[in-house]
């Protein structure tokens, strides 16, 4: 099994953009399995399966982190959401994004959405989404494991951006007879001793310490969860409701915002959280 890796490179700042507190807001968090959506005023209004049927059988836009069709994905938007905003309504939405692979999933994000209409479109990586979600201490080191449907993500964030990363193609949606749940507890071990080994600093070691925080749908697996516990030796700690994390976490940041950049951004990362060095 490979895993992905992307030290942190310098992240662009947005632009400073006043947010309209008369517009509307919208949060969301797309993935392979399913698509969640967060409506400022209304909440959590959507927890849906990710496919869209544009003839005689299902097509599923999204793919191991990848929106591999970007009409297919505006067309379920537009399907699931058109309807439910006012009329004359721009929103801000805010969408998440797999840390690696990110900047093209935020690409085509950006595309799909047009068919809401955005007064501007702020994208957060979802392992940030997921630690704003669990009111984490952004200015210490952190490990964020998303144990997806379809992927698993293991991300260090420092000062609240990302400075390492692992991914790979494995979900809970794969596990059956032939792929046990220990596969992904032994990928998720493998990325974090990879990180530890190639970490030159003591932050790894200091968010290892401090207890990975799991997010998924696979921390609700008690297999999976138990075999981390055993072979990492570390204190975990599951986000409540850790399969809708990332879209309360993109919510939070919604409501939090007192700026976001323009929708032509090319590439937006919300940075560090106020208070921590930069």
């Amino acid at each position: 099994m490979t895993a992905v890796r992307r030290t942190r490179a310098a992240l662009p700042r947005h632009r400073p953009w006043p947010l309209c507190r008369q517009c509307g807001g919208v949060a969301l968090d797309m993935g392979s399995a399913r698509t969640r959506a967060w409506i400022a005023g209304r909440g959590m209004i959507l927890d849906v399966p990710t496919v869209t049927f544009p003839g005689a059988g299902a097509v599923y836009p999204i793919q191991r982190g990848s929106i591999v069709d970007t009409p297919g994905t505006a067309r379920m938007l537009d399907r699931l959401l058109g309807h439910r905003l006012p009329r004359f309504t721009r929103p801000l939405v805010v969408v998440t994004a797999p840390v690696l692979d990110g900047f093209a999933y935020r690409t085509e994000a950006r595309t799909a959405v047009e068919v809401l209409r955005p007064r501007s479109v702020l994208t957060v990586p979802s392992a940030r989404a997921v630690a704003l979600a669990a009111g984490a201490d952004l200015c210490r080191p952190l490990l964020v494991v998303d144990l997806g449907a379809r992927l698993t993500e293991v991300v260090l964030l420092v000062d609240g951006a990302v400075f390492d990363a692992r991914r790979t193609a494995l979900g809970t949606d794969d596990l059956d007879a032939a792929t046990p749940a220990t596969r992904i507890a032994e990928a998720v071990v493998d990325m974090v001793t990879s990180m530890l080994r190639q970490d030159r600093t003591s932050l790894t070691v200091d968010a290892l310490g401090r207890g990975p925080l799991l997010a998924g749908g696979g921390a609700l697996r008690p297999e999976i969860t138990c075999r981390l516990t055993d072979t990492l030796h570390a204190p975990l700690r599951a986000v409540p409701a850790p399969h809708t994390a990332a879209v309360r976490g993109a919510a939070r940041l919604l409501e939090a915002a007192h700026a976001h950049p323009s929708a032509t951004d090319p590439d937006t990362d919300p940075g560090p959280p106020e208070g921590c060095p930069h």
